[in-house]
């Protein structure tokens, strides 16, 4: 389930959230340790082609942590201060890496430095929390093959 998939099933919720991630450059990946505990980083995320792409440096310890175990969260970047203009985004799924052509197109497009990694992500789940007319705690949530679940809580 791409990108494309859920701006489909949840065109609003999917526009904030690029929304969300578009606004800062900078958002946090958490992936996994060989040990299997957390490793949070700084990453850019790209969205592009009915995709959510991550790039990195090459030879990186979350590119490798992803090799070995594609699980991820992506957490975008909340920004200045502490209002959370959009609300809070949250993403989850798998991501694998990408050579060949579609690596090289990405690369002519983007002009990331070289040598890089590149990911496809696969969603497993997408949150977003905000606050709703100063009152109500509203979140989110979304899986492949089920409805948006919404709940307001006061």
């Amino acid at each position: 389930m791409n990108w494309a998939v859920f701006a489909s099933a949840a065109p609003e919720p999917a526009r904030v959230a690029e929304e969300r991630f578009r606004a800062h450059r900078h958002h946090v990946l958490a992936t996994l340790r060989k040990d299997g505990s957390p490793r949070t980083c700084g990453l850019e995320a790209d969205f592009r082609d009915g995709e959510l792409w991550l790039g990195m440096m090459a030879g990186s310890l979350k590119a490798l942590d992803l090799r070995r175990d594609p699980r991820f969260a992506l957490q975008a970047n909340p920004g200045a201060g502490t209002d959370m203009g959009g609300g809070d985004v949250r993403i989850a799924g798998r991501a694998y890496e990408v050579e060949g052509e579609r690596k090289v197109r990405y690369a002519k497009e983007v002009e990331p430095p070289q040598p890089f990694h590149l990911f496809r992500t696969e969603l497993t789940e997408v949150v977003r929390t905000h606050v709703e007319d100063e009152r109500y705690l509203v979140v989110q949530v979304w899986k492949p093959g089920e409805p948006l679940r919404t709940v307001k809580r006061t």
